[in-house]
């Protein structure tokens, strides 16, 4: 089982940036990459368990690409219930002491504090979150949010960027998997199912597909 801090952060070398082209390419909404891993499907009743972020950015020659990520690892919510399929697929153990988790409402305070200093940098009035089927991880944040009674995030309430749908029309591919392949960018299969991977990998098909 592998040991994580409490936050992850992991920065890449800096790369010289065009940032107002960001605001006015989504009419000033800020694309920002996110892959959860949960307890089953149900964001109702199933727990968040993994939320990992990345921020894109933009250099001179307007070609996009995955900046920082920020990942963390969340504690099921009192009452939740376990999917044993999803929990066989990631294979996270919940009750695991070194997972180091934090409480849903710590989680989401601190993605507002990585996002909310970007809005202003970039000139953007909200996130957006990209994601592979992003309808369900925003649906995940948003039940947490409602369960901490947190009034807001800076997320989109409704209105995602779907790589899945973006790869079917631009590959012909609907699973991340194969749209990587397609895209000819390196996938292994045996990181699959982390957030932080599955994250980076979503951001790389995103600018891909922007950049193409």
């Amino acid at each position: 089982m592998r040991q994580h801090s409490k936050e992850e952060e992991i920065i890449l070398p800096p790369k010289r940036k065009n940032n107002h082209k960001i605001a006015s390419r989504f009419r000033g909404l800020l694309p920002v990459v996110v892959d959860v891993e949960t307890g089953g499907l149900n964001p109702a009743i199933h727990p968040l368990l993994e939320i990992a972020v990345v921020t894109l950015s933009v250099d001179v020659e307007g070609k996009f690409y995955r900046d920082n990520t920020y990942a963390y690892h969340v504690e099921p919510f009192q009452g939740a219930q376990f999917d044993p399929d999803s929990l066989a697929l990631t294979g996270i153990d919940p009750s695991y002491p070194l997972r180091f988790a934090i409480p849903e409402k710590q989680v989401l305070h601190l993605i507002s504090s990585k996002i909310t200093p970007l809005l202003e940098k970039y000139a953007c009035q909200r996130a957006i979150l990209v994601g592979h089927n992003a309808w369900f991880d925003l649906a995940f944040i948003q039940a947490a949010r409602k369960r901490v009674q947190l009034s807001d995030v800076p997320f989109h309430s409704f209105t995602t960027l779907d790589t899945a749908s973006l790869s079917a029309y631009v590959l012909g591919e609907t699973v991340l998997a194969r749209a990587l392949r397609a895209a000819n960018i390196p996938f292994d299969i045996d990181q699959a199912h982390s957030a932080i991977y599955d994250a980076e990998r979503t951001a790389e098909l995103f600018c891909y597909l922007l950049n193409k």
